[in-house]
């Protein structure tokens, strides 16, 4: 089994990025297997437990309050209605449950708490609990962890070179901060970006630097295409077309061989063969459900019908234990 290395160099994965397409996927298809079983895939679902209103410029995002989209703005959700939704989730297949809020950074208040509870509650379902909620202090990391959380998600985004045309509310700096302060607890990182947002292939490259060489590598790496919403600054971009995905999925394999590539927003562009070559180049969950945060998603019976015609099993959810050590 191959090593996993901590030292690729820019030339080193635009190589392997510009390989003759089917020469890329084949190579990818056998790292993967290597270290992952190639029939199973992990589906997630993703809850936007608080929308919009917030006061970060992310050029993407329609849920940003200075923009003006057609994102309906909600608070905190009730946890019963979080609850439901997590078992819908499972019932639907989904061994995961992402819980996502649209602020720029966790505060210690009562919807901290609340989120803690929700945690708590889904945990108990016998699910993996992942949260994306921003930035994270060493204090808020140690609290979702013993609350249940299995994976924290905080993206990167890009390469840190384009980062300041995407986002100028946060630095690079911080994000990288906060997943160095999830490493401090025993969730996992779940960290990668989005393609489609006027970037180069060398700021895709560059963006899969940086999560090579954090030690230890990302245990999930979400590979997003741009969905253009009207209202954001993004909005104008061509749609990434499937081929830049599948070469993306495959590069991103071969770089990070033990992570879980996520095949994240876009999916619901791309055509059944297209999801079909990506899973043959590595990638190993997806998303469910008619929402990714805000944005359009495959439902889970179409999902499901796929894994049929393919012969691809869902994933079961890691044991999560919990107990706070002594």
């Amino acid at each position: 089994m191959a090593d996993i290395r901590y030292n690729w160099t820019k030339q080193e994965i635009l190589d392997i990025y510009n390989l003759p397409l089917l020469e890329l996927v084949h190579r990818a298809g056998l790292v993967h297997r290597e270290h992952h079983d190639p029939l199973e895939v992990q589906v997630s679902s993703l809850l936007s437990i608080k929308t919009g209103g917030c006061v970060e410029d992310c050029a993407y995002c329609p849920q940003a309050a200075r923009y003006h989209t057609d994102v309906e703005v909600h608070k905190l959700l009730p946890l019963t209605e979080v609850i439901e939704a997590a078992k819908n989730a499972k019932k639907g297949g989904a061994s995961r449950f992402c819980m996502g809020a649209a602020w720029r950074e966790v505060r210690d208040n009562s919807d901290f708490d609340k989120v803690l509870e929700m945690v708590r509650e889904v945990n108990a379902l016998n699910m993996e609990v992942c949260c994306t909620l921003g930035m994270l202090t060493e204090e808020q990391a140690r609290k979702l962890d013993e609350a249940g959380v299995y994976a924290y998600n905080h993206n990167v985004d890009t390469s840190e070179e384009h980062y300041n045309d995407i986002i100028t509310t946060r630095t690079y700096g911080d994000r990288l901060n906060t997943i160095k302060n999830i490493r401090k607890t025993r969730m996992t990182v779940c960290s990668g970006g989005i393609i489609g947002m006027g970037e180069s292939v060398e700021d895709r490259i560059g963006m899969l630097i940086t999560l090579a060489r954090m030690k230890p590598q990302p245990e999930s790496v979400p590979i997003n295409a741009l969905v253009p919403i009207e209202g954001t600054p993004l909005a104008d971009q061509p749609t990434v077309s499937s081929w830049e995905m599948i070469r993306m999925v495959a590069t991103t394999r071969i770089v990070l061989p033990e992570a879980a590539v996520r095949l994240s927003a876009g999916r619901g562009q791309m055509s059944k063969e297209a999801q079909a070559m990506c899973f043959m180049s590595g990638a190993n969950s997806i998303f469910a459900g008619d929402k990714l945060l805000t944005t359009p998603n495959p439902e889970f019976n179409e999902d499901m019908q796929l894994f049929q015609d393919l012969g691809i099993r869902a994933k079961q959810p890691v044991a999560r234990n919990v107990a706070v050590e002594a």
